[in-house]
């Protein structure tokens, strides 16, 4: 048996895609779905919190800010986490510890209180979505697989769509508590789930003694065959068997440095633009005289763009050199955002340019997880989605605390879009730079 066929037997063949394969798609879907729904959850309860304790733009940006610096925190500690006791158990922790962390801000008597358990919250879940990517990318056959992975990450922008349409339901009848509540209990069923029938990867556990037993399982589920081998080190694995710490260490070998620090750039800024229209673009409609769950709706066009710009980014990247079909879509992303602004009084202007920024802009950062994915080595890929993710997570945080300060300084909107959009023309410029310097690779 070929190294290569650890991974995924017959990876150059889609037509023998094994049903295993397809389920571990299906449930890195549902748990990153969970995720999505948690980063909409805020942005759409925002204005409810905002009249109920007489907050002011300013003291909201904690709110927000504070799930994401929990994310932060476990991206940079579930990563290489995941890159020594494995990929399935990191994320049946997350989803545990997020559920219990939802449900108890559903409780929270104050904006304080909030603030902490949001952080408590972030920080289980800072293992969830990166790990999801790892495992649905080292399942997936080379051939299609930004397709593959693609489809899968699809969940966290329907989950954030999900937010909107759940939330507009919500919100009337159980309020805010509501909301909160919904996002505690789906992923506490999901984990069960997850611990029973989602494999740990095959790439991870070959050449380790101690999870022999595991593999053999999972391959017999792989391939139906309880004798296939899987001790044999696939071609791109030149660090396993290292010390834990060369995990870290690898990313910034002379191979990795300068895509690392690239990637690094595009992922910060363009998870601190996302977040900024995505968390303060439902109070700025409701400012202009429109009810929460028509803005709700408006701010559900932002991950259904993102799901369509995902999915033409993907093809295109299987064809194409992926950073610079990305530089593209960041481009559209400047644009579209630039004229929110212009187009808020707008109802049918407001819906189209929102819907295009999301293409562009999470259609893109869908692009980049798959990148990053594929860009290590197996021994630190799971630290290198994790940790690029938790450099972009810093981004949002930035984003998401700032917006309302933009907001009141630029007291036109259209100003403010503007200076919102240039991030992206930065991001959209290190792809560009890293598909020069890695061209041949890719």
């Amino acid at each position: 048996m070929q190294a290569q066929s650890v991974a995924v037997p017959n990876a150059g063949d889609e037509a023998k895609t094994s049903p295993l394969q397809v389920l571990t798609l299906v449930l890195c879907f549902l748990v990153v779905a969970a995720d999505g729904f948690d980063v909409a959850s805020v942005g759409y309860v925002a204005p409810l919190l905002k009249s109920e304790w007489a907050l002011t733009p300013a003291q909201l940006g904690p709110i927000f800010g504070a799930g994401l610096f929990g994310l932060t925190v476990g991206s940079f500690v579930f990563g290489p986490l995941a890159d020594r006791i494995g990929r399935k158990r990191v994320i049946t922790v997350s989803l545990i510890l997020f559920g219990l962390g939802s449900l108890a801000c559903a409780y929270a008597p104050s904006a304080g209180w909030l603030v902490a358990l949001r952080f408590l919250t972030g920080a289980g879940l800072g293992g969830a979505m990166p790990n999801s990517i790892t495992l649905s990318s080292e399942f997936s056959p080379a051939r299609g697989r930004a397709m593959r992975v693609t489809l899968m990450f699809c969940g966290f922008t329907l989950g954030l769509a999900g937010g909107g349409a759940v939330a507009a339901i919500l919100l009337p009848s159980f309020g805010w508590q509501g909301v909160f509540i919904f996002g505690g209990v789906f992923p506490l069923l999901l984990a069960p789930v997850i611990w029973l029938w989602l494999p740990e990867s095959i790439r991870f556990m070959a050449g380790k003694p101690r999870y022999a037993k595991e593999a053999r399982r999972v391959m017999e589920r792989l391939t139906g065959d309880a004798n296939t081998p899987f001790e044999a080190v696939a071609p791109d694995d030149a660090t396993r068997g290292t010390a834990p710490e060369s995990i870290v260490g690898t990313l910034f070998s002379a191979r990795y440095r300068t895509g690392t620090l690239l990637l690094w750039l595009a992922f910060f800024c363009t998870l601190w633009v996302y977040y900024q229209v995505s968390s303060w673009l439902p109070t700025v409609i409701t400012s202009a005289g429109i009810d929460a769950s028509h803005a709700a709706r408006v701010g559900a066009m932002l991950p259904l763009g993102g799901t369509l710009g995902s999915l033409v980014n993907a093809r295109l990247m299987d064809r194409m050199n992926p950073f610079f079909v990305l530089s593209g879509s960041y481009a559209i992303a400047a644009v579209s955002i630039a004229l929110i602004g212009l187009a808020i009084g707008e109802p049918v202007l407001v819906y189209l340019t929102v819907f295009m920024a999301g293409f562009g802009l999470s259609g893109a950062q869908t692009g980049a997880n798959v990148l990053v994915a594929g860009f290590y080595t197996t021994a630190a890929r799971a630290t290198g989605v994790s940790w690029a993710l938790g450099v972009g997570r810093v981004g949002s945080i930035i984003g998401s605390m700032t917006g309302g300060v933009l907001l009141v300084t630029f007291h036109s909107l259209t100003a403010a879009f503007a200076v919102f959009a240039a991030p992206v023309v930065v991001a959209g410029l290190a792809m560009l730079a890293n598909g020069w310097v890695y061209r041949s690779r890719a």
